[in-house]
């Protein structure tokens, strides 16, 4: 806890658990630029060491701890708005603006954002496409809506995030794998709810609509195409963002209703969907900026700031949309080959100056453990991350390839696999 500090000239924004640096320290390092910010974070700082003037230390998961640190914070700064763009804490972080009296959509919005029956159903009684879902509660609930809604079929919690425990499945013989899968999702830690959901499986590519609702008007800004792997997991190996992207005219208004259904009126959304034969769908809403650096790109891209404009919303003012740039953006998450032990990893010394190559970050460490789907998430999978800018997105594509060629990721096999390759480039 800092000591108390002179009041700021700058309006005081809190952020609840800003996380890692590598996925989210550009979201406040761009709230701290415009404004005087404090955090709560379940342990002490460490990266946000001189981007915040204050902060709180509290398990935000705990609704009184939480609320506590609000209070202490408040009582030592004029905070004017709270925020958050961790998912799991949405709801939590909404019932803190509410204590502190600052500018938040009801809980219950949220809520309706985080809990996919909730969100399907009002879907489908404002009539905006996505997909036939079904709750169940055993294997054999889970048979019959299977049944009910043909295969393939996809299974997945209604209360995670980040693709937690969903999974495709392709025929009745593969259901009861699936469900005890689907079900160990639902009841880790983070989730709104234990629910599974049975639902149909939406076919075609998968992006997603970044969007920004002020005052309950929601303007579409980018579109996201997305790289998914580890079939039948649904895990994202990589975005691109294009500020020329057509889709943005065909898939935005979908995604605009789809914000306005569940009855958001400010704050930034991340809406999935897929490009069906029937038009996109959505897949779901998620009421935060974009995970995997999306909102980098869409900076990146278009230079519209998102973090910047959350912070904005949050204070009640409309954000600037303006586009300053018109360029693609692509991020690739670095897989490797099989699951192991790190034993090597590096890029080739030319790529690294090339102007192209915005970033290039490593997320395991040499001797570290990573695992694969689907026993391992994207806390333990990924080894790393490469950024690139590009003039559009067929450019973009290819250098990103160019970049994953000379990456170079050697991985000792798990015992489990102990005839696989011991070296190569990483998968993706």
């Amino acid at each position: 806890m800092s000591s108390t500090r002179p009041a700021p000239s700058r309006p005081v924004v809190l952020v609840v658990a800003p996380n890692d640096f590598l996925y989210r320290g550009y979201c406040l390092e761009s709230v701290a630029a415009a404004y005087d910010t404090v955090v709560i974070t379940p342990g002490p700082i460490t990266w946000e060491h001189g981007l915040v003037i204050d902060h709180e230390t509290a398990d935000p998961y705990d609704r009184e701890a939480l609320l506590a640190a609000g209070e202490l914070l408040a009582s030592r700064h004029p905070v004017a708005a709270v925020l958050t763009w961790n998912e799991t804490l949405l709801v939590a972080t909404a019932h803190l603006a509410q204590h502190l009296a600052v500018l938040t959509d009801d809980p219950q919005v949220l809520h309706a954002c985080r809990d996919k029956a909730t969100s399907r159903a009002q879907f489908a009684r404002h009539a905006v496409p996505s997909a036939q879902s079904i709750k169940v509660a055993s294997l054999l609930e889970s048979a019959l809506a299977a049944e009910s809604i043909g295969y393939p079929a996809v299974l997945k919690p209604a209360g995670q995030a980040g693709s937690v425990g969903v999974i495709r499945v392709d025929k009745a013989e593969q259901l009861p794998e699936a469900y005890e899968f689907a079900t160990a999702g639902a009841n880790l830690h983070g989730g709104d709810s234990n629910d599974v959901l049975v639902e149909e499986y939406l076919d075609g590519p998968e992006i997603s609509v970044e969007c920004v609702t002020h005052r309950g008007q929601t303007t579409a800004v980018a579109v996201t195409r997305k790289e998914l792997g580890f079939e039948p997991y649904f895990e994202e190996i990589g975005h691109s963002v294009d500020a020329a992207d057509p889709l943005l005219a065909e898939a935005g208004p979908i995604a605009t209703a789809a914000v306005a259904a569940l009855g958001v009126t400010t704050g930034i959304s991340h809406v999935e969907l897929r490009l069906t034969a029937t038009g996109p769908r959505i897949i779901e809403v998620n009421q935060r900026i974009g995970g995997d650096l999306i909102g980098r790109l869409v900076q990146l891209a278009t230079g519209i700031d998102l973090p910047r404009a959350a912070a904005d919303l949050a204070l009640g003012t409309e954000p600037n949309l303006t586009p300053t740039r018109r360029q693609a953006a692509a991020v690739r998450l670095l897989y490797p080959e099989v699951s192991g032990t790190v034993i090597e990893r590096g890029i080739d010394a030319h790529l690294v100056g090339a102007d192209w190559l915005t970033q290039v970050s490593w997320i395991s460490e040499v001797g570290d453990q990573v695992v694969l789907p689907p026993e391992g998430d994207v806390d333990v999978a990924r080894v790393g991350l490469v950024v690139v800018t590009a003039a559009d997105a067929a450019q973009a594509a290819t250098r990103i390839e160019e970049a994953q060629d000379h990456i170079t990721v050697v991985v000792h096999p798990a015992p489990e696999n102990p005839g696989a390759s011991t070296g190569g480039q990483v998968a993706g």
